[in-house]
């Protein structure tokens, strides 16, 4: 029996898929997810229940560092909280969108708990 020949990017979003049915975001609590590119950091805040995007931030936005290393997540996630507490949301439910929770992806939701965000 072998055991295939999967890429990372499939692993990847297989656990993506794993995290998903799991999680859901509401109103009160919505979800914020991120994604981590080669270039680029996104995050968004989604309320799943009505399937919208509440607000967005990444590293493509002006006035933004264009880059994707861990002092760049740390920024993007204490402007993703103010964003955030800006729109009057202060609890959410953090979506690591497969990543292994270490570098950047603890950077920024480290950054975005010191910001105010309850998760």
């Amino acid at each position: 029996m072998t055991m295939g020949n999967t890429s990372r990017t499939a692993k990847r979003i297989k656990r993506r898929m794993r995290i998903r049915n799991k999680i859901h975001g509401t109103p009160e609590r919505p979800r914020m997810c991120i994604m981590i590119s080669n270039t680029r950091i996104y995050a968004q805040l989604i309320d799943d229940i009505k399937g919208v995007t509440l607000a967005h931030v990444s590293t493509t936005d002006k006035g933004s560092e264009a880059g994707c290393s861990v002092p760049d997540a740390t920024a993007l996630g204490g402007r993703a909280a103010s964003v955030a507490i800006g729109k009057g949301i202060t609890k959410i439910v953090f979506d690591r969108g497969g990543f292994r929770y270490h570098g950047r992806v603890k950077a920024f939701a480290d950054a975005a708990r010191e910001g105010g965000l309850c998760f």
